[in-house]
């Protein structure tokens, strides 16, 4: 996703031009003609021994968005304050038009690129609300999708880059933390070719365990029906109950890549795993550092042809064993319910938002959950807050820290945007733990009205330093 300081741009963060280049010769293309098969299997109930934590089937009617409730869609060229072109080099701008992004009325989703008159690319990308995908202590967590590429090849094909991944948590908010945070790559393609690609990245970069920008990675042909014509089954399992650890890459059930604990070494391992879990993102990208190296020219060109989609079917996390259960899923906002008013003098509970950056929940010990692991560039929104024609005096957290030694952070309230000025705010750092709860105020100066509130996290440092069980606010 990121590229780091001083890494040239033709080795971008996620994309392996060197690995893609050897292993191309291990790889056929194949001209595929005819239409995309359409199916709509349902999410497959777990195997025994196993639970699903969550899942999107994908079932929307045919021209609407993907739940705003499951996912958030990327727009523009870059993350706000991230690199630009996504850190990767493609030349696609992403859209929330249903053009771009949305159900078929069949039980997919497709994801497809267009091309304007003027030869401008357009595109999507979606990312899950949730960020705290990681298996239970002694567990197993895997992270599944069935998916048919674009089903173009060939010359047609150049530049077309379809992906399923994940990225750490702390990724959003910093962009500048990659590949430390660590990033699964569940499945891979350019140009066209029947292959799949899963990669780990990790450590640092240049070089590091991951062997950065390329990453730890291999492909391999799809069963059968090529990548690009069928379905196929594209699944990543990460396996704490085996020592040392295993994360693993599938294709319809066969294992076909494998990376240990002690391949990535320490503190890499930790760096990527100690964190509060991982967020997924489904993308169809043009062009950039691992097309252009697999092909060893710029892509798309003007054969490339626009308007074929990459269809999900659905994608799943499942959990197996462990003596902790994973995360709770972040529930929709019920307190109103969506669209409905809040009451700015009536307490807010935290975990009600109606979207957010970087934020988990997680069981409080004053009943309830509260929102967790609150960090630099972290945001929760809530809607429909209404203040009333007098505008109140200050605000109320109840708030709770573990932080270490010298952590501290601001917790801000902002009006319509992110990253509005803060209108309120107050300092803390810890409180003797993270469900040590306190009542803290903090002046605001005088909203009025319906009005967008976002809690926002603002430190000095990369830690967590905060979580919140509640707000409201004071006449």
């Amino acid at each position: 996703m990121h590229t780091p300081p001083g890494a040239p741009a033709a080795l971008p963060a996620r994309r392996r031009t060197r690995l893609a280049l050897a292993l191309l010769t291990a790889v056929t293309t194949t001209a595929v003609a005819g239409l995309t098969v359409t199916a709509n299997a349902a999410v497959p109930p777990p195997p025994s021994g196993w639970s699903l934590v969550w899942s999107d089937d994908f079932t929307g009617a045919a021209g609407t968005l993907p739940s705003s409730a499951n996912w958030i869609i990327d727009t523009g060229t870059s993350y706000p304050g991230g690199p630009p072109n996504w850190g990767t080099g493609e030349i696609q701008t992403y859209t929330n038009s249903t053009a771009n992004v949305s159900h078929d009325g069949s039980g997919n989703l497709r994801i497809t690129p267009l091309r304007n008159a003027s030869g401008q690319w357009t595109s999507a990308r979606i990312e899950t609300v949730r960020s705290n995908f990681k298996p239970p202590s002694g567990g197993v967590l895997a992270i599944e999708g069935r998916i048919q590429m674009p089903n173009v090849t060939g010359a047609e094909a150049l530049g077309y880059w379809p992906a399923f991944w994940a990225l750490g948590s702390p990724y959003r908010g910093n962009y500048q933390n990659w590949p430390g945070i660590g990033e699964f790559d569940v499945m891979e393609n350019v140009n066209g070719i029947n292959s799949v690609w899963g990669v780990l990245h990790c450590g640092v970069a240049p070089g590091g365990p991951c062997n950065e920008f390329n990453g730890l990675g291999a492909s391999r042909a799809c069963p059968g029906s090529t990548c690009q014509s069928a379905f196929h089954t594209y699944r990543f399992e990460w396996d704490t109950s085996v020592s040392p650890q295993q994360l693993r890459w599938y294709v319809d059930g066969q294992v076909y890549h494998t990376v240990t604990q002690g391949q990535v070494g320490e503190p890499y391992w930790t760096q990527m795993t100690s964190h509060a879990g991982y967020f997924l993102l489904l993308n169809v990208a043009m062009g950039g550092g691992f097309p252009n190296g697999v092909a060893g020219f710029t892509t798309p060109t003007a054969s490339t042809v626009p308007g074929r989609p990459m269809v999900v079917d659905y994608v799943a996390v499942y959990s197996r064993g462990g003596g902790i259960t994973p995360p709770p899923t972040t529930p929709p906002p019920t307190t109103p319910p969506p669209g409905g008013v809040r009451d700015a003098y009536a307490t807010i509970e935290a975990e009600s938002f109606n979207a957010q950056n970087g934020v988990g929940t997680e069981a409080c010990s004053e009943g309830g959950q509260n929102i967790g692991w609150l960090r630099n560039g972290d945001w929760a929104r809530y809607d429909n807050v209404e203040f009333g024609a007098t505008p109140p005096r200050d605000f109320v957290a109840r708030v709770a820290s573990g932080a270490g030694g010298g952590v501290s952070g601001l917790v801000e309230v902002r009006l319509d945007s992110p990253t509005s000025p803060p209108i309120g705010s107050f300092a803390l750092a810890n409180t003797g733990g993270w469900q040590s709860w306190r009542s803290v105020p903090g002046n605001v100066a005088g909203p009025t009205g319906r009005r967008t509130v976002y809690l926002t996290f603002t430190s000095g440092q990369p830690n967590d330093f905060v979580n919140v069980n509640w707000f409201t606010f004071r006449r």
